[in-house]
């Protein structure tokens, strides 16, 4: 089983240390493609008009500042680095020494910046939104598909994905609709189901983390990430097709 989750868009800069060492980085493979992305990020963050081209506000300029200086920003894990209401949810900080060796091995962070990265990788805080397009890479969504389905092939092959991504960054990456679950949730309230986004991230990571704390196997099929799921919430679970995922619907109450 592979969790894929998206970056949070506010990341906790690390106190101190070493830079990022590029060769450490799971996916060894993308980091030409990284290196592009990052000089690109570095002259549109150095742009008088950053904060328009990068699509933030002025209350996110030290940020945008930070950019032009990636390759010498202290590192830390991303676990540590990226935070916001999904990775609270999943509070790494508190799993045991043997859930967090789990976590490191099950989560795949889908990245505007990195492609993918795994939670044990080290790097900076940077803002980038995988919806922005850069000068010479284009928008990056379609930059990382090709590099992200090459790159992931081995990894993902023959594991069930638990697919938590914000549409934003699903759009980087398809993994084979066959072993994929595409996580939804909704609110109901007298029969009438409404989504919701603040608690979909964070029923998200509480899923994440009830995949990774609980007792047992990882499911290895769509039918028994449902009936794990169950364990916790109403669930239900929606055949995919050829082209499409298995989604799995989870019914918070009103």
């Amino acid at each position: 089983m592979l969790i894929l989750l998206p970056p949070s868009e506010g990341k906790t800069p690390a106190a101190g240390g070493d830079a990022v060492d590029w060769m450490s980085l799971s996916f060894p493979g993308l980091n030409s493609y990284r290196a592009k992305v990052l000089e690109a990020l570095g002259t549109v963050s150095a742009h008088e008009d950053a904060l328009a081209l990068l699509g933030v506000g002025a209350s996110l300029r030290a940020d945008v500042e930070r950019n032009t200086r990636l390759h010498a920003e202290p590192a830390a894990p991303a676990h540590q680095v990226y935070s916001g209401v999904l990775y609270d949810a999943l509070d790494y900080n508190s799993l045991t020494p043997a859930q967090r060796k789990r976590a490191d091995a099950s989560v795949l962070v889908v990245s505007a910046l990195w492609g993918a990265i795994r939670f044990a990788d080290r790097v900076p805080a940077y803002r980038l939104s995988m919806s922005t397009a850069l000068a010479d890479v284009g928008r990056l969504a379609s930059f990382w598909k090709p590099h992200l389905t090459e790159a992931l092939l081995a990894a993902t092959d023959g594991e069930l994905l638990v697919d938590c991504r914000s549409s934003t960054y699903a759009a980087a990456w398809t993994p084979p609709p066959s072993q994929t679950v595409a996580v939804n949730v909704f609110t109901e309230a007298d029969g009438v189901r409404k989504v919701v986004s603040h608690f979909a991230k964070h029923t998200r990571g509480e899923l994440a983390r009830h995949l990774l704390t609980r007792r047992g196997k990882a499911p290895q099929t769509p039918a028994q990430l449902l009936k794990s799921a169950a364990e916790r919430w109403t669930a239900e679970l929606v055949e995919g097709t050829a082209r499409k995922p298995h989604t799995l619907n989870i019914i918070l109450p009103k």
